[in-house]
């Protein structure tokens, strides 16, 4: 839809949506479903890092802050987006627009730095461990997030003192800095150039080429241990942690690069239509996304955070755990009863020692084929509970102590 010549007019033919009402809701409803797959995964991640924060490491740090960038990101400025989505055109005009194109971009430039520097620290750890050793302690990547923040909100604040500008999107639901700028006057076409050069394709550069360096020094490594015969179970663990953060930066890169390519393209074209709008509502879509996958990427690789969120889950529903159920066998052949088998609660406190001399004691304290457990195995009312098993085909019973009226006793 060209722009009219009056300015009211044109006013309300940008900020209005350019897409069908049923396009609209379909962007507004995709919006929503990132927004609410975004807030659980971050906010899971931001929960167990905050259960775990005394022993977090500096390059967990940084996913720390990436996940703090994609989840207040879903907050703050999606939402007006969705609803503009519902309404049909954008809620609030400019100065929504630049509260909207502002955030975003501060966010996006934060999640862009902070990915490039978790590749720069990877590389640098993998590489030149013993070097850059001292420099990649905690306080250091707490200063790097707080430059990363800083870098971000002032060269976002430019556009606000004449050097660039925020305007909706060509489709006009959403709203980004002015990249035709680059054909209106010289400080706009400076700032769309650093933009697109300084803070798009050098960290993409510096992502791509680091990834790609860990994973062939990661891939020598483990070659050459694998040539001589050494089982090294650290080699595991790096590539996992090599292949995860890999994941990261490059997804990230990947779903950011066709909107990149498409606002470049607009850069540099003079008209102001050359594209249909649904060819920039996709890319931008797309975009979005990032902030969906990168719990997922966590939780898939990293063994600690599937501890952390299964324990969190059994700290608010116990059930969810069922029961544990161990077998030992009685070093004596004297014993009548040789198979001991414990059965516990999940919730209830662990034994750390179930040794040979347990079992004689259990073995001793019998009595007429039961047993009594009293040793502080039971946690609020929750007993474990424990029974013999024979060897003896003829008696498969296995007779169970069960002191709770209401708890259903346990075959085996």
């Amino acid at each position: 839809m060209p722009l009219n010549s009056s300015d009211d007019n044109q006013t309300i033919s940008v900020f209005t949506s350019k897409l069908t009402p049923a396009a609209d809701i379909c962007v507004g409803l995709a919006i929503l479903s990132v927004v609410l797959l975004s807030l659980l995964g971050n906010g899971l991640v931001l929960v167990i890092c905050y259960r775990r924060r005394k022993k977090m490491v500096g390059s967990e740090l940084l996913c720390v802050n990436l996940a703090v960038v994609d989840f207040l990101c879903c907050i703050c400025f999606y939402p007006l987006s969705i609803l503009s989505s519902f309404h049909h055109a954008w809620l609030g005009e400019n100065i929504t627009c630049v509260y909207y194109g502002l955030g975003c971009y501060i966010f996006g430039l934060c999640g862009m730095f902070t990915i490039t520097a978790i590749s720069i620290i990877r590389y640098l750890k993998t590489c030149y461990s013993l070097v850059y050793a001292v420099w990649l302690e905690g306080a250091n990547i707490r200063i790097a997030c707080c430059g990363i923040w800083l870098v971000a909100a002032v060269w976002s604040s430019f556009p606000l003192f004449g050097w660039g500008e925020y305007v909706p999107e060509p489709y006009g639901l959403s709203c980004t800095i002015a990249w035709r700028g680059y054909h209106t006057s010289a400080k706009d076409a400076f700032y769309v150039i650093c933009s697109f050069a300084c803070f798009t394709l050098i960290p993409v550069l510096l992502i791509v080429v680091s990834q790609c360096r860990i994973l062939y020094k990661v891939s020598r490594f483990s070659y050459s241990l694998s040539a001589r015969g050494i089982r090294n179970n650290l080699r595991h663990a790096e590539k996992r942690l090599s292949v995860m953060f890999s994941c990261i930066s490059l997804g990230f890169v990947i779903a950011w690069a066709p909107y990149a390519v498409v606002s470049f393209l607009f850069i540099f074209h003079k008209e102001h239509r050359y594209m249909a709008p649904e060819g920039f509502v996709f890319p931008a879509l797309f975009a979005k996304s990032s902030h969906i996958y990168n719990p997922f990427i966590y939780f898939y690789f990293n063994k600690t955070f599937q501890r952390e969120l299964r324990s969190l889950f059994l700290s608010f529903c116990p059930k969810l755990g069922g029961n544990r159920v161990g077998v030992h066998i009685s070093a004596g052949h004297q014993a009548p009863y040789p198979i001991h088998i414990q059965l516990q609660e999940r919730g209830c406190i662990q034994k750390k020692n179930f040794g040979l001399s347990q079992d004689r004691t259990h073995s001793k304290s019998k009595t007429k084929g039961k047993v009594t457990h009293t040793s502080g195995n039971c946690v609020h009312g929750r007993p474990v509970y424990a029974c013999w098993g024979s060897t003896s085909k003829n008696s498969p019973t296995i007779i169970h102590d069960n002191p709770a009226k209401d708890s259903l006793p346990v075959s085996i």
